[in-house]
């Protein structure tokens, strides 16, 4: 059976409209996944310090890899060889891929966009490369991933409006060649357009035209205000079916997952929590803890005690600031395993509301005590007065 085919999203919940939190099932060749779901990303086939098997024990039940990266390190074709990027990476869940889109276009002066893909040269070794839709989808194919990502022209957020609706046509082009390229492969639609609402509009409709099996949101989180970023993802779900799922490209704090469920969308990816725990910072429910902090030094009680992550059943906040201030690599992993273990928590937290009909004081009580990182930027700075 082809991933394709083994591919169906249902409804568990039924939200009363298309910008409203909802639960799910994606059924995939490699098991169920309940949505909303936060998938760890393992950009080369691993999520950085962690066995799979700790990934699995975090909660997770389905994982981000990147085409991009792995078609130009160890190749795509080698990896087939290999029995694909389940066998490769011994992760028998499922595993969505990232076309390496967004990668290739931030290479700002190392490429050239035609019509026909992207001329690009390695940030690896500087070898030249063509990279075209039929390309993004021939590795997706190789890896063997259960769900894939088209090839997308990416442009800044504060793109002006003429360049973000030359790419949303020619993104629209793009995702008929991935498709036919391969058939047996889900591949969501990538809504993009910047945050100009005509052209969100228009992209969203578009595509609809083409029956995708899902939807996903690029172009956000990458420094437009976080209001604008909400206004842009519900006006885009307006625009969407309520039977497929949504996929919100690249957003992963916690505020911003519970911000996002909100307005319906159901997957999200991030490498925030993994980089942030390797930063020696740790998501709580009343905002991040910064581990080096000198007030930790003593703390012999767990980093955040309503937490069941390998850090917070085994060690004290004293021995987690004893690593990091010495570096020891057994703090990263740590907090790596607390940061994607408090994420799998927050979503089951949230789909428990949504069943329950709660979600919305679910909502209001988790902002009312979560302090964003610019509120904690903001308090230190009052402090310094």
């Amino acid at each position: 059976m082809t991933a394709a085919a083994a591919f169906r999203f249902e409804l568990t919940t039924r939200p009363p409209g298309p910008v409203a939190p909802r639960t799910g099932r994606l059924h995939t060749a490699h098991g169920v996944v309940e949505t909303p779901v936060f998938m760890p990303v393992g950009t080369l086939a691993t999520v950085k310090t962690l066995l799979p098997a700790e990934v699995v024990e975090t909660g997770a039940s389905i994982i981000l890899v990147n085409a991009y990266h792995l078609y130009l390190r160890p190749g795509h074709r080698l990896i087939e060889r290999l029995g694909g990027v389940h066998r490769f990476m011994r992760w028998d869940r499922p595993i969505l891929a990232d076309s390496g889109g967004f990668q290739v276009f931030s290479l700002a002066g190392l490429r050239k966009v035609t019509e026909d893909g992207v001329r690009f040269r390695s940030h690896i070794d500087g070898s030249e490369h063509h990279y075209t839709p039929e390309l993004a989808m021939e590795v997706q194919q190789a890896l063997g991933v259960d769900i894939a990502m088209p090839l997308d022209h990416v442009v800044p957020g504060d793109a002006p409006y003429e360049a973000a609706a030359e790419a949303v046509d020619r993104t629209l082009r793009w995702y008929r060649r991935c498709r036919d390229a391969a058939p047996g492969l889900p591949t969501f639609a990538i809504i993009q357009g910047g945050t100009h609402p005509a052209l969100r509009r228009y992209h969203a409709r578009e595509a609809l035209q083409a029956e995708p099996p899902g939807f996903s949101i690029g172009g956000l989180s990458v420094g437009e205000p976080k209001a604008r970023m909400w206004e842009t993802v519900e006006l885009t779900n307006a625009e969407l079916p309520i039977d497929r799922p949504r996929y919100l490209m690249g957003v992963g704090s916690p505020e911003d997952l519970v911000e996002g469920i909100a307005r319906g969308i159901d997957m999200f990816d991030c490498v925030l929590p993994t980089r942030l725990g390797r930063n020696g910072a740790l998501f709580t429910d009343a905002g991040r803890l910064t581990i080096r902090n000198a007030a930790n030094r003593e703390v012999d009680a767990p980093p955040d005690p309503g937490c069941d992550c390998l850090a917070c059943r085994q060690f004290s906040l004293a021995y987690l600031h004893h690593l990091f201030r010495n570096d020891e690599l057994l703090g990263h992993r740590l907090a790596t395993h607390h940061n994607l273990r408090y994420l799998a928590r927050l979503v089951e937290r949230a789909r428990q509301a949504i069943r329950a009909g709660s979600f919305e004081q679910f909502r209001r009580e988790f902002l009312s005590r979560y302090r964003t990182a610019d509120e904690e930027a903001r308090l230190a700075s009052r402090r310094r007065m």
